[in-house]
């Protein structure tokens, strides 16, 4: 079992950390600004990787069902532990907040999709794609929700679900593939470039953004807060993945992908929502680091154990 975990950390998170790690050393000597780069992610890496998956995807409707249910579920049962166990820690409303992002939101498109695609390979990516776009319309939608209930629009959260180009690029996709058309062999080319730059891109911003997330101490009162979340995200959300994969009889290739997708960690952009609600930011960024260095060796183990 050792042997099989250190294969997978040589295999998987040794490419995985080189752009990781020359985005953090361009941010720390360089002060490398990712708000352009972040733009362009956005705005042209992620609708491209998305058209490019879907459009050829090896997935059903059964797939697409099942992940959406997984997704939903998964979100519902890490949303109830975390108010539980603020219940239990009699955390004030922003810390609440925060351990509710901590717990329930997920690295899965900057670091899962490169992370899926080196572990499970094209047809690894092929399930996540579906994923993803749900996260990222949960994540538009319910996230902001849980940030700022008192601020909570409907309004503006579906008009930032459909600010995302990843959005059409998936409406795109799935037309094609209902209609059984294809897009031009110059185009689809084109697309698949832009797609191949997806990865080292985004793993470089993460790796930037990570060395400038705050590593200041959080207060006393919230220690409690603070390893709650780093045990929910560690250890308790694989056991609640495997939970929900198993009550929804998920099996093979999709429950691979789903339970890696399910135990990433913290998603970086979790910080910004905290930030901007006051769902106390220091929390959640110091959970976003951590959680991230761990999950160097949790996921390695994980990808080891599914595959085995």
């Amino acid at each position: 079992m050792i042997q099989t975990v250190l294969l997978t950390l040589y295999q998987v998170i040794v490419p995985l950390s080189i752009p990781v790690i020359a985005g953090a050393l361009l941010g720390r000597f360089k002060n490398l600004d990712t708000k352009p780069l972040l733009t362009l992610y956005l705005y042209f890496l992620s609708p491209a990787i998305i058209l490019d998956t879907l459009a050829t995807a090896d997935i059903s409707f059964d797939d697409v069902y099942k992940t959406l249910a997984f997704s939903l579920l998964n979100l519902f049962l890490l949303w109830v532990l975390a108010n539980v166990l603020g219940k239990i820690l009699k955390l004030a409303p922003p810390e609440l907040a925060g351990l509710t992002l901590v717990s329930t939101f997920t690295n899965s498109v900057n670091y899962g999709l490169p992370l899926v695609l080196l572990a499970f390979g094209q047809l690894g990516l092929d399930k996540a794609s579906v994923y993803v776009i749900g996260q990222m319309v949960i994540v538009n939608t319910v996230g902001v929700y849980f940030a700022a209930r008192s601020q909570f629009s409907v309004k503006n959260a579906v008009r930032s679900v459909f600010s995302l180009p990843a959005i059409y690029a998936a409406i795109l996709a799935l037309g094609l593939r209902a209609f059984h058309l294809h897009m031009p062999h110059e185009v689809a080319s084109g697309v698949a470039m832009v797609a191949g730059a997806y990865s080292p891109v985004v793993l470089a911003i993460l790796g930037a953004q990570m060395v400038k997330v705050r590593v200041a101490q959080v207060e006393r009162k919230l220690q409690s807060a603070f390893w709650t979340g780093l045990m929910v995200r560690l250890f308790l959300a694989p056991l609640i993945a495997y939970l929900g994969l198993t009550i929804l009889h998920i099996t093979g290739p999709l429950f691979s992908v789903l339970l890696i997708l399910a135990s990433m960690p913290v998603a970086v952009n979790a910080v910004v929502l905290a930030e901007r609600f006051n769902a106390s930011a220091d929390l959640v960024s110091r959970c976003i680091l951590w959680t991230t260095l761990a999950s160097f060796l949790v996921l390695p183990t994980l990808i080891a154990l599914v595959g085995a």
